[in-house]
């Protein structure tokens, strides 16, 4: 379903709530467009749980204004909310089987017997558990009690659902499988999902689009891709992925040009789109990828672009190679990361190499 950020589905206005003295949010203002998979990304403690639970109305915020589907939240209490949650506990009821849980809020509505079967019987199909009706929920495994969690608060047809880390306690294997299956229950039944999670993997893997926060507030609310290759500050940069942090100068700025000399790789010219509104000459943070440095043989002199090094650590994670590597003439150490060809590697502690980059992989933080 396409994503209508013009009209959105959920609309909050400068909202505020503290406890105590700690501000949990803190003025946050946010559009979250129909069929959008919206993720609140962030450290624990940053806010994006409380952010959620005003949404779905277990928490009143002190000021500010919340609009789902058109509509005023402040007087709505949240069962009467077009929204359901999904908690990280799955809170499902031991007690009772498969069917007696996912069916469990149509009967406290008093729908009829058949018509539940029926409701139940199209959403287990749903989320891959046809066959299980009559299984204790205690026999069940995690992900299979995640399911029956995502189902039953689905046969409700909210508008917007609510994820609460639902995947947390998920070992990784599994995790990763949910992720995709997540994804894909969203497309199919075009709702809108808002996902909070201090899982940036889970959180890029899954989103249309995603806040991140920090202190209350959120820092840059971006696609996936936009977050990652153009973090707007160091602590987004830092949050999503690794970054190699490193400092320079800006010498010149022309109309279209901007030359910067870095301390540990000298002069390089970027684009002068590449740079913040606000800055001009003087002191500057820039970043670039790992995965964006290329280790080169060293048998170059004065390449463009490069700059000689020495590989001092390496570190193999499977399916890519990481490498601590020590710029030479510099106290400056970068970090470049290799997908693993499986023909062995190709470097060695202490190799002499030269690392090259272009130059619009860097970014320029204001």
């Amino acid at each position: 379903m396409a994503q209508n950020q013009n009209h959105p589905i959920v609309q909050l206005t400068d909202v505020e709530k503290s406890f105590g003295a700690v501000k949990a949010v803190d003025g946050v203002s946010l559009k979250i467009g129909r069929g959008e998979f919206f993720s609140l990304l962030g450290p624990s403690g940053c806010g994006k749980t409380t952010l959620l639970r005003l949404i779905a109305g277990f928490e009143k915020p002190e000021s500010g204004q919340i609009i789902i589907d058109d509509k005023e939240m402040a007087s709505v209490e949240p069962n009467l909310r077009p929204t359901n949650m999904v908690f990280q506990s799955y809170a499902i009821f031991p007690h009772l089987n498969v069917e007696e849980n996912v069916g469990y809020g149509l009967k406290r509505r008093k729908i009829d017997k058949n018509k539940i079967i029926e409701m139940v019987n199209e959403m287990l199909d749903l989320v891959g558990l046809n066959g299980l009706n009559k299984r204790s929920a205690s026999a069940l495994s995690g992900g299979q009690r995640q399911r029956v969690a995502l189902a039953r608060a689905l046969i409700l047809r909210p508008k917007v659902l609510l994820l609460d880390e639902p995947l947390s306690a998920l070992d990784k294997k599994l995790r990763e499988q949910m992720q995709f299956e997540l994804r894909a229950l969203q497309r199919a039944i075009g709702i809108t999902f808002i996902l909070v999670t201090h899982d940036q993997e889970e959180a890029l893997t899954m989103s249309d689009n995603i806040a991140v926060m920090f202190d209350g507030k959120v820092e840059q609310k971006a696609s996936p891709r936009e977050l990652y290759l153009n973090p707007t500050s160091k602590r987004v940069a830092s949050f999503i992925g690794n970054m190699n942090f490193l400092e320079g100068n800006i010498k010149s700025v022309s109309k279209t040009k901007v030359l910067i000399d870095i301390d540990a790789l000298g002069q390089i010219s970027l684009d002068k789109n590449q740079l913040p509104m606000k800055l001009g000459l003087g002191f500057v943070e820039l970043g670039i990828r790992p995965e964006m440095l290329e280790i080169k043989n060293n048998g170059g002199k004065n390449l463009v672009n490069t700059r000689e090094a020495q590989i001092k650590g390496i570190s193999f994670f499977g399916d890519y190679i990481q490498y601590k590597i020590k710029l030479v003439g510099s106290d400056a150490n970068v970090v470049v990361s290799e997908m693993h060809s499986g023909k062995g590697m190709e470097w060695k502690l202490d190799d002499c190499v030269v690392i090259g980059w272009a130059p619009e992989s860097f970014v320029v933080f204001g």
